[in-house]
């Protein structure tokens, strides 16, 4: 099975979501490679699976505020890692989310 139909197989429960940070640029537009240690460590991600929500005081439903394909701002710290095929996947809580970035 390949990681995408395994990533169908998670499915992240209550207000988490599952984010699969974009690889940080590995050459410049010139052509030249960026060593490993030089290369900035990237704090946005792809959104791959969200939860159904969480559920208030009064049994109301609160859905996330992302969807399945969001570009979004991480923190520099925190998420749990899940890996799949060999490939690092973090889980975070929806409210630990910094922001959605919205391309025109």
């Amino acid at each position: 099975m390949s990681a995408a139909g395994k990533l169908k197989n998670i499915v992240p429960l209550l207000d988490r979501v599952l984010v699969q940070r974009i690889k940080p640029q590995e050459k410049t537009a010139a052509g030249i490679f960026i060593p490993e240690k030089a290369q900035e460590t990237s704090n946005t991600g792809l959104v791959v699976a969200v939860g159904k929500g969480l559920l208030d005081r009064d049994g109301k439903h609160i859905p996330n505020q992302v969807a399945t394909g969001d570009k979004v701002i991480l923190p520099s710290f925190g998420g749990s890692t899940v890996k799949v095929e060999g490939e690092d996947y973090f889980l975070y809580r929806d409210s630990e989310i910094l922001a959605k970035v919205q391309e025109n």
